[in-house]
């Protein structure tokens, strides 16, 4: 009977290990096909482009989304909304100087998921660290992931305030008496990633 009993022991430790230690794999994220999207708002408008994702994966623990980290290239911002090519240029210019993003500087940003909570079988409640022109500071957004752990779609949208990030320019909440000249410190961003695989 001891003869059975070590053997179904250690099986059924080996079973129970299978359930509950990591199996972590970082899929990587196409990063010709994902998109980054931003929108910016002001009293009489707003305007959107895209950044671009230069690097980036998702994590995933026996099939569940549990992390990730993208790196993002702050020189490759782009206006998709004014059709003049020279107010355009223009545009893009003045975001990418010392009033808001100082790519010259700053090129990089950094987002590092910390935390991911699984709500249902492709929601998830996400904390990160984002990082712009050097400043760190924590975010939370929903996402919708879909996938296998080998492959993955996912989705987000979410808000940050760009004061935070040291971006002050014409923030209504930073200068006085800017009337219809503020522009709103919220930046919305739609998140669309697909993997390689």
């Amino acid at each position: 009977m001891k003869n059975l009993f070590i053997p179904l022991l250690f099986i059924t430790a080996l079973l129970i290990s299978s359930f509950t230690t990591p199996h972590t794999n970082d899929v990587k994220v196409n990063t010709e096909n994902s998109k980054l999207i931003w929108t910016g708002s002001k009293p009489t408008g707003s305007h959107t482009g895209t950044i671009d994702i230069v690097s980036g994966f998702l994590t995933f623990d026996h099939g569940n989304f549990v992390g990730g980290n993208f790196a993002i290239d702050m020189n490759t911002i782009l206006c998709t909304d004014i059709e003049s090519e020279s107010k355009n240029n223009y545009f893009v210019s003045h975001l990418k100087d010392e009033d808001f993003f100082n790519v010259e500087k700053f090129s990089d940003a950094d987002l590092k998921i910390t935390k991911v909570f699984k709500i249902d079988q492709r929601n998830y409640s996400v904390l990160a660290d984002l990082t712009i022109k050097g400043i760190t500071k924590p975010i939370a957004f929903d996402a919708e992931v879909t996938g296998n752990g080998n492959s993955f779609v996912a989705k987000s949208k979410f808000k940050i305030d760009r004061t935070k990030w040291g971006i002050e320019y014409k923030s209504g909440n930073i200068f006085k008496n800017l009337g219809d000249k503020i522009i709103y410190d919220d930046i919305e961003f739609d998140v669309f990633l697909i993997s390689n695989k």
